[in-house]
């Protein structure tokens, strides 16, 4: 009989199918709080009324903005925001934008909490993984909590883990406590019409990877199963559906619903495998954007693994209205098929950067959770060049 245990978040709520705007307000006014500082997307705040509005609603509430948090989340730009949201006395942070924006706001709600005013001071609280284990420091939670409004699909408002990247050493760290996970979570597919097709997309393959690594991960059970194969039947409708027709909102509520339920394996404690601590180092050491890592590698990593997990992989093409292909192939062409990239030459990784990316991995705890046990840079080498 299999054993385990399922470790929950602190989050109060996930409110879905509601506008922004309202519920940002609602929050607002339920937690209490007089100082809404809010992180934007740049793009939303500087050429749409979207984060305007927001300000407006909140009233003698909105403490300010911050708009200029760049992809990878680096350092830099989080300790920024941390001491604009503390000259402004923030006692909410507000988060509108995509995976990097909602990132930086959980790293910028410990920030807050731990007065860290230059990167050098987030050192401490970073965990580091060494021999393949994750050692995580012990710190206080925040008591600025956050309010989180994706504008993608990533899905990492849902975890209690923040990827920051460190630009002077060119990689992707995580932050993580139990208490820096949102407050509340606003899943709203008119707050999503502004984002890029190739930034929606491209973040869908990120949730679908959730999924599939969850699905095929070492601590697989019953319960993460069943979220993670109704997040790829909702994701692998929802995605050419908005493809073929941008504004339509039913399936882009779709595909923010199946990201939500990709993410059930990762908040509860599941591990998952190569292609997440890979997609972390391309994107940390090799500035490849975070969703097309997953276009890239997920398959390759699929492939790699068939010979230990072939029956989980199965039921991977099942949920894809494909059953009795293989997995890879399916997501080979399920990707293709959405126009986004297939190899890492393709993304503007050059062999010469390999050997550095698979030693970045070992860095990675999930590397060592793969299916197929990986302990060495050689092992994850293969990998990256049969995807180059």
């Amino acid at each position: 009989m299999q054993a385990g245990q399922m470790v929950f978040t602190g989050m109060d709520r996930v409110i879905f199918g509601q506008n922004a705007t309202a519920a940002i307000v609602s929050e607002a006014e339920r937690s209490g709080a007089r100082r809404v500082f809010i992180l934007a997307s740049g793009s939303l705040n500087r050429n749409t009324d979207a984060i305007s509005q927001v300000a407006a609603a909140l009233g003698a509430r909105y403490a300010g903005v911050y708009d200029d948090m760049p992809s990878h989340t680096p350092r830099s730009a989080v300790v920024a925001c941390a001491n604009a949201a503390r000259d402004a006395r923030a006692d909410l942070l507000v988060t509108y934008g995509g995976g990097s924006v909602t990132d930086g706001g959980k790293a910028v709600t410990i920030c807050l909490e731990h007065n860290v005013t230059d990167e050098d001071g987030m050192e401490p609280l970073r965990t580091v993984v060494k021999g393949g284990e994750r050692h995580q420091p012990e710190f206080a939670a925040p008591k600025v909590r956050q309010v989180a409004v994706p504008t993608t699909l990533s899905a990492g408002e849902f975890n209690a883990r923040a990827g920051v990247t460190d630009a002077r050493v060119g990689l992707k760290q995580s932050f993580m406590h139990d208490g820096m996970i949102p407050l509340s979570v606003i899943l709203d597919a008119q707050a999503t019409v502004h984002t890029p097709e190739w930034l929606w997309l491209s973040t869908g393959i990120r949730a679908v990877d959730h999924a599939v690594e969850t699905l095929c991960s070492i601590d697989a059970n019953e319960y993460t199963d069943g979220a993670a194969m109704q997040a790829l039947r909702l994701l692998g409708a929802g995605l050419p559906a908005v493809k073929a027709d941008p504004n339509n909102l039913e399936a882009r509520h779709q595909c923010l619903m199946g990201a939500w339920m990709s993410m059930v394996g990762i908040v509860t404690g599941t591990r998952l495998g190569a292609s997440h601590a890979i997609g972390h180092i391309l994107g940390g050491t090799a500035n490849v954007p975070h969703g097309y890592t997953s276009c890239v590698m997920l398959p390759f990593v699929l492939e790699h693994n068939l010979s230990v997990n072939a029956p989980r992989q199965k039921l991977i093409s099942e949920c894809m209205g494909q059953a009795g292909k293989p997995a890879s192939e399916v997501l080979d062409a399920f990707i293709g098929g959405l126009g986004l990239p297939r190899s890492l030459t393709s993304v503007g990784v050059t062999t010469e950067q390999l050997p550095q990316l698979a030693r970045n991995c070992m860095l990675d705890d999930w590397t060592f959770s793969n299916p197929k046990k990986i302990d060495s840079p050689e092992q994850v080498m293969g990998i990256l060049q049969r995807a180059l």
